[in-house]
């Protein structure tokens, strides 16, 4: 949902010139900025190095629930696979700023009692090590706004039933619900702008 509201709001952008979107099947989206890579296997992103030079910017919005998940699987998404992708764009793009999309409750101590919160943790502190600017977004609540849907048909089933209620919550509940529109705004704010830490909640990035 993230992926899609942040591409959302860069094609609408005067001043995003080019936006390359890395997906692992075709989307069928067309705009004159957007460039589509399929790319099956994301751990390969080499293999289309040539196409991710010039970038300013990298938007990292792929994430697992580790609901059901094994530990190992859990841990080869949200770190494995986030590490080999942003060193590879790092090192292509010089001074590129990168923002990813974490989660409320992320433990950066890396010693909480929660495994998922510490691999979270983990993954945070390893992109915040790594020769950029770095930000990290920790949003508890995403409301779909502007057409976007979930690809996940559990999360979908959620939205269809609180659609009326999500709307009036947002208001009274600034510092825990934000919305497709709001992450992808803020984001490019980011990436504009830079931020005054290194890791924003929810409340900070609607205050964006």
């Amino acid at each position: 949902m993230v992926g899609q509201g942040v591409l959302r709001e860069c094609l609408a952008a005067a001043d995003v010139t080019a936006v390359v979107s890395v997906v692992r099947s075709p989307t069928g989206a067309r705009h004159p900025k957007l460039r589509e890579l399929a790319v099956p296997d994301l751990a390969r992103l080499d293999t289309v190095a040539g196409e991710l030079q010039g970038c300013t910017a990298c938007f990292y919005c792929i994430g697992v629930s580790s609901f059901g998940m094994a530990p190992g699987e859990y841990e080869r998404v949200t770190y494995d696979l986030t590490l080999a992708v942003a060193r590879i764009v790092v090192q292509l793009n010089p001074g590129l700023t990168l923002i990813y999309v974490s989660g409320a409750g992320t433990d950066s101590t890396e010693h909480g009692r929660s495994r998922w919160a510490r691999v979270k943790g983990r993954t945070e502190n390893a992109l915040l090590a790594l020769p950029c600017r770095a930000y990290m977004f920790r949003p508890a609540g995403i409301r779909p706004v502007d057409g976007v849907v979930s690809k996940t048909a559990l999360y979908r089933a959620f939205y269809w039933i609180m659609t009326p209620l999500l709307p009036l919550l947002g208001p009274i509940l600034p510092g825990y619900l934000t919305t497709t529109r709001q992450m992808g705004h803020a984001m490019l704010e980011v990436a504009r702008h830079g931020a005054r830490k290194p890791v924003l909640d929810t409340a900070e990035i609607n205050a964006l």
